[in-house]
């Protein structure tokens, strides 16, 4: 059994589905899925119920689930008890893209000797790791103020739509929103992020239209690999779009204003984190 199979499992109970958890971990669903069947089969019981439309942890899974946060917990602790010090523990957003690339190379250039650990939370459990202290800052998208945390502001995102790379809108250099009225609109469950989604159907009803729902995807992976097989269109960070590579998905972007979320620096309200100014300097270099 290694740490990293257990990190997957959490990762996976967390958010019941392979996709989303692939995401979180920023690596691809298929080592996800490889991990966990090592893991069931190094334990010899099945800890997730698959459909095609649901996973859901089996009995084996809900009693191994407080264990594995155990173990990692405390291999946490070990390591922070020989890491060296000074290090920078920075919670991350999907979707970064090439902002996270260009931060961390600039403040890799301030700093060459601090070390940065990279977590990968949902925006919840990132907000609270900041305001417990777990967590030194973190990059938040569009979120109101929490108790224990200030937020920074950084930059704006702008968000461009992903559509078929067959449809006649994709080689247009901008398009308007209400252009994409006959297409349906496949994006995340509101619940998973509310401020992406009200952006989206907000700015569709200023425009004049109501958005034609399509699928709703766990994953952008999989609502991307959708759309490129189905006349459907989202919304996509440009700064994340110029890391994508997918042929049959165009990246257009919207013409002005265009469509855009605020993201932040979650730091504890009580105490700035090691090398807050720096860091921000870093984040100013590298702004898009």
């Amino acid at each position: 059994m290694e740490l990293r199979q257990l990190s997957y499992f959490v990762t996976v109970a967390e958010e019941l589905h392979f996709g989303r958890a692939a995401e979180r971990l920023h690596i691809v669903q298929s080592a996800v899925s490889q991990q966990i069947q090592r893991l069931e089969r190094e334990l010899g019981a099945q800890l997730f119920d698959r459909s095609p439309r649901h996973v859901r942890l089996t009995a084996a899974g809900e009693r191994l689930l407080p264990e594995a946060r155990a173990v990692l917990a405390a291999a946490d602790r070990a390591r922070a008890a020989v890491a060296p010090a000074g290090g920078l523990r920075l919670g991350t957003s999907t979707g970064l893209g090439t902002h996270l690339d260009r931060v961390l190379a600039a403040f890799a250039r301030r700093l060459p000797d601090v070390p940065v650990e990279l977590v990968a939370l949902p925006t919840e459990q990132r907000l609270a790791q900041v305001a417990d202290g777990r967590l030194d800052a973190a990059f938040v998208r569009a979120m109101e103020p929490v108790p224990g945390v200030r937020m920074l502001p950084l930059w704006s995102d702008p968000l461009v739509a992903a559509l078929p790379a067959g449809h006649p809108l994709a080689a247009r250099a901008e398009i308007a929103l209400d252009e994409l009225a006959g297409l349906r609109l496949s994006i995340t469950a509101r619940a998973h992020n509310p401020a992406l989604v009200d952006l989206v159907v907000g700015a569709c009803h200023a425009a004049g239209f109501e958005p034609l729902p399509g699928p709703v995807s766990g994953s952008l992976q999989d609502t991307l690999a959708t759309i490129g097989s189905r006349p459907l269109w989202t919304v996509v960070y440009a700064s994340h779009a110029r890391v994508l590579h997918s042929p049959r998905v165009a990246f257009v972007p919207f013409t002005a204003p265009g469509l855009a979320l605020p993201t932040g620096l979650a730091v504890r309200a009580s105490a700035p984190p090691p090398y807050l100014d720096e860091l921000l300097l870093a984040c100013g270099d590298h702004e898009d």
